[in-house]
């Protein structure tokens, strides 16, 4: 996640939106979250994936499932260090820890999140290989070629500025290292009935929508390669919004009371217009 930073410019994915993430309201909007009770998605906030004809997977597990299809795209072994941007409370990076042998270092605005997840770690007995700091995408305090691998699950739409922060990715990557990431996009022309709940979406959880053509010429720009861009909706988001529409009552008790009307995962289930993108890259040797 990013931090508190004040972006100079605003890249063109960003711009299909009026408002702008403030660093400072991620951060609290992400302590409100870390006291809710996650067990149902095993600790994560993020998509699931399931295979297009399995719908009976529960969101836990297809929670994992697309941190592993992230982690197989690192291309990482044992000893090698990665980067979890925006790493939340830690379940990723210690799945990323488990399955590879690396030493992941998770950052995230949210200082509620950084704590929870050095506390789980200790649990776990992960703490020799899991590290988290309270830190800012945008001003990563690694110095240059720092890690092997990158991964920002769900967190770039939270920030500011999108180049800004590939441009740092790029910085503390080692040469040829690998960066995996997944963003929100507009697949097509939402329509007017639609639209209201992709704004309480977007509102609620201080967001910005991409535009997918726009990765190209961004990672050119920050200084990466583009690898491959994959549209996962079908794998993804239908099925999440419908899981999370069991339990979403505790959810909305963290957003703005004086909000009209607040996000529902249920008023995005039938939104086929809102999708994800799965983007790998990497640092030119």
């Amino acid at each position: 996640m990013s931090s508190t930073s004040t972006p100079t410019s605003t890249s063109p994915a960003e711009s299909a939106l009026t408002t702008t993430p403030v660093p400072e309201e991620v951060g609290r909007l992400y302590d409100r979250l870390t006291a809710l009770d996650t067990e149902a998605v095993g600790g994560s906030l993020h998509l699931g994936y399931w295979d297009v004809d399995d719908n009976d997977t529960l969101l836990v597990e297809a929670a994992d499932r697309l941190t592993d299809e992230m982690t197989d795209r690192l291309r990482i072994v044992e000893g090698q260090r990665v980067l979890d941007i925006g790493c939340g409370v830690g379940q990723p990076a210690m799945r990323i820890a488990r399955r590879t042998g690396a030493h992941v270092t998770g950052v995230a605005i949210s200082k509620d999140q950084i704590a929870r997840a050095t506390a789980l770690a200790e649990s776990a007995g992960l703490s020799d290989r899991v590290a988290f700091r309270h830190a800012d995408a945008m001003e990563l305090p690694f110095p240059d070629n720092s890690f092997d691998a990158a991964v920002a699950i769900e967190s770039i739409f939270h920030m500011p500025d999108r180049g800004r922060v590939l441009s740092e990715i790029r910085r503390v990557l080692r040469p040829g290292g690998r960066l995996v990431l997944t963003d929100f996009f507009e697949r097509g022309p939402i329509p007017a009935e639609k639209q209201p709940a992709v704004d309480r979406l977007l509102r609620d959880f201080i967001m910005t929508l991409a535009r997918p053509e726009d990765y190209v010429p961004m990672l050119r720009d920050a200084g990466l390669r583009f690898v491959e861009l994959l549209d996962i909706t079908e794998q993804s988001v239908r099925q999440t919004f419908e899981q999370m529409s069991r339990g979403s009552q505790e959810m909305q008790t963290v957003f703005d009371d004086e909000a009209e009307e607040k996000f529902s995962p249920a008023s995005m289930v039938d939104v086929d217009e809102f999708g994800s993108v799965l983007l790998t890259a990497q640092k030119p040797l």
